[in-house]
């Protein structure tokens, strides 16, 4: 059997269990599909249930049907090609806890000013460009010195650093690509492990925020061009790259990848992604990749 059903659940929950995997095996069945035995990756978090005979979309209707509301991620997929060797992450509410701008907003004095603002452009209601220009435009003046007392904020979000060390140990490439700063994402990048990182640059002047961001500025589709390119660079195909994000600036990215990730996201992007993470934590990527939990680092 060349297709795989894939179950996740979050690892601090025991919401997935075999009663659970049963219930999609048979949910399987009803649909047409011949389905194999029930391969735990992680018991009680991830488990692989093959199958043929139905497309991954068919199969995936049918167990979203039969598990209803019940907190576990669902995918379906070939098996060829499953270990990527390319990672292209988001950083800001998908890698982190936190969306940086807000912070330094809150700092500032102007927290739900820009947090509107950001919210609206998450979710695709406001150009990304221009809403980034917008919101640091009201920073202007910020002594620069906040920026490192704001970085302190940071909070990696579970299970990101195993993600990273986990394909990296496996031989893939690892990049941070953000619109957020560059003076937040190194610190990130470092934290993880990230290979590289690309992202944007405040400018600062007389030891004070301008209120301006360096050209170009990295949006949507320059987050696109960059997975390409790192494709390129590397050789691959983009299906042999995993995407993940969380807001609608993400998704020309996750549409390019061949395992493209809505991770926890806003709801443009969990509609429009083809995959999403809803429960799991960041290890799910991995076990959408057919990891087993003794193969996950960290």
């Amino acid at each position: 059997m060349n297709l795989v059903l894939t179950l996740i659940g979050d690892p601090g929950s025991s919401e997935l269990n075999d009663p659970v995997a049963e219930d999609a095996r048979d949910a399987l069945a009803e649909a047409g599909a011949h389905a194999g035995a029930t391969d735990w990756l992680a018991p009680g978090i991830a488990c692989d249930i093959p199958f043929e005979a139905v497309t991954p979309e068919q199969a995936e209707a049918a167990v979203r049907d039969r598990l209803d509301d019940a907190p576990v991620d669902i995918a379906a997929q070939t098996t060829a090609g499953r270990h990527r060797k390319l990672l292209v992450a988001d950083m800001e509410s998908t890698i982190i806890g936190q969306e940086m701008l807000d912070e330094l907003a809150e700092v500032a004095g102007i927290g739900p000013q820009v947090v509107a603002i950001t919210a609206r452009a998450m979710a695709g209601e406001l150009d990304f460009t221009a809403a980034l220009q917008e919101r640091v435009g009201l920073l202007a003046g910020l002594p620069a010195t906040t920026l490192d007392r704001v970085a302190e904020r940071i909070t990696l979000n579970p299970g990101a650093r195993s993600l990273v060390q986990t394909m990296r140990a496996n031989g893939a490439t690892t990049a941070l690509v953000s619109g957020g700063f560059t003076c937040f994402i190194e610190r990130v990048r470092q934290a993880c492990g990230f290979e590289e990182a690309h992202g944007n640059r405040l400018e600062v002047a007389d030891g004070a925020l301008t209120g301006t961001v360096a050209e170009p500025i990295l949006g949507p589709d320059a987050k696109r061009e960059t997975l390409l390119a790192l494709a390129a660079r590397e050789d691959l195909s983009p299906e042999a790259a995993c995407a993940v994000g969380d807001g609608a600036n993400d998704l020309a990215m996750i549409e390019t990848a061949g395992l493209g990730v809505a991770y926890r996201a806003k709801p443009v992007l969990r509609i429009a992604a083809r995959y999403r993470i809803d429960h799991g934590d960041l290890t799910a990527l991995l076990y959408l990749q057919g990891y087993r939990r003794a193969e996950i680092l960290g």
